[in-house]
């Protein structure tokens, strides 16, 4: 935890907040803070700051706030992220977030099987709660939209040429020969990562007619958990 995130049921007065739970665990437990010490904050989808601990309890702990500065700007990518493994699913999610990226979309293919949908990593709350852990990870405090698409074709034919549209758009896909080297800057871009094995040819022929172009990592056949920092950390520098 990096910054701690201030929601607005903690507000007690303009610059007063009250927190208590995994929050004040980690402050008393974790970080070893006491009366009078300094913590770095930001309010959620708000800006940065930092808080003087002005009270402190067994079970909770009061700040005076002040927040006077932005979070760090979003990296430019809006990330199509075809379903992973439950058990990959919060590790990618987490990195994505972390390195800055506020648009995720998680589609269905044809090696993304039927199980994965029901994984309770999809529910509202438990995205919310993986996004809040990278926030607090990477010193943020905008919370990323997450969209579910379960119908691949739909998804691809309607939606993904206007999610493309005025931005490079790049199909990541490990047979070709087509390298990265136009990756990189804070132009807009789309990045399309597929599924452990990658995409069929089907669904290879309809993203690059939604205007995707075929880009390949390099000739190392990468999970997706590496594939998408890998991509991702083109447009930090």
């Amino acid at each position: 935890m990096n910054i701690v995130i201030l929601e607005d049921a903690d507000f007690i007065g303009e610059r007063r907040v009250v927190l208590d739970g995994r929050r004040f665990a980690h402050i008393v437990n974790v970080l070893k803070s006491k009366l009078g010490d300094c913590l770095r904050v930001g309010r959620l989808n708000g800006d940065l700051g930092s808080g003087v601990i002005v009270e402190l309890s067994g079970s909770r702990v009061e700040l005076e706030i002040e927040l006077d500065h932005a979070p760090p700007p979003p990296l430019p990518v809006r990330l199509l992220l075809a379903l992973p493994r439950p058990k990959v699913l919060r590790r990618v999610l987490a990195a994505a977030v972390t390195m800055g990226i506020k648009e995720i979309f998680l589609f269905n293919s044809w090696r993304v099987e039927k199980s994965y949908w029901q994984t309770p990593w999809l529910a509202p709350e438990s995205l919310r709660e993986i996004s809040l852990l990278a926030l607090e990870q990477a010193g943020d405090t905008c919370l990323p939209e997450i969209f579910l698409k379960p119908r691949f074709r739909p998804f691809a034919e309607d939606e993904v040429p206007i999610l493309a549209r005025d931005r490079d758009a790049w199909l990541l896909h490990p047979q070709t020969d087509s390298g990265l080297s136009k990756f990189g800057g804070r132009a807009p871009a789309l990045v399309a990562v597929g599924p452990e094995g990658g995409f069929i040819p089907f669904e290879v022929e309809m993203l690059a007619t939604a205007g995707l172009e075929i880009v390949s990592l390099g000739p190392r056949i990468l999970r997706v958990e590496q594939a998408v920092p890998a991509v991702l950390g083109h447009f930090l520098i």
